[in-house]
């Protein structure tokens, strides 16, 4: 009983390892190839850019950040929103993401490819008189269709 037990154990260990390593898709002519990406995550800062495709990049514009600050004395509490631009083929496509911004969403699709915040870093707000910190933008990006 107990072998048995350590024979299932060892097996699900193999099946976890071989599903972390990703899934692979066999053509026609049997060869073996990585299962197209869906989804990754990425964390740009303030001007930063990431390749998303080939001939598709993200980059990160501007972080506007009108949050009340710590210490101060404020008549509405503000909120932070991240401006992006999109380039492809088709050419630039500029958005803004926010999650409390009237007009903005947390999450939006262009061309064929789905934008959800995750968070920021740092996610408190600034003290009064503190520099503006280096915010790091983190998302998830979805391909909803072929690009």
């Amino acid at each position: 009983m107990q072998a048995r037990l350590i024979c299932l154990g060892m097996a699900g260990l193999v099946l976890a390892i071989a599903a972390a390593c990703g899934s692979t898709r066999s053509t026609e002519d049997g060869d073996s190839r990585p299962a197209p990406r869906t989804s990754a995550s990425y964390q740009l800062g303030q001007g930063e850019s990431v390749t998303l495709a080939p001939a598709v990049t993200l980059k990160l514009e501007r972080v506007n950040d009108s949050r009340c600050r710590q210490g101060a004395v404020c008549v509405w509490a503000g909120y932070i929103s991240y401006s992006f631009v999109l380039s492809d083929k088709q050419g630039n496509t500029s958005f803004v993401l926010a999650n409390d911004m009237p007009g903005a969403s947390k999450s939006l699709t262009r061309n064929g490819l789905t934008f959800t915040l995750l968070g920021v870093e740092p996610a408190e707000v600034p003290a009064l008189k503190a520099a503006t910190p280096n915010y790091r933008v983190s998302l998830r990006v979805l391909i909803s269709q072929p690009t």
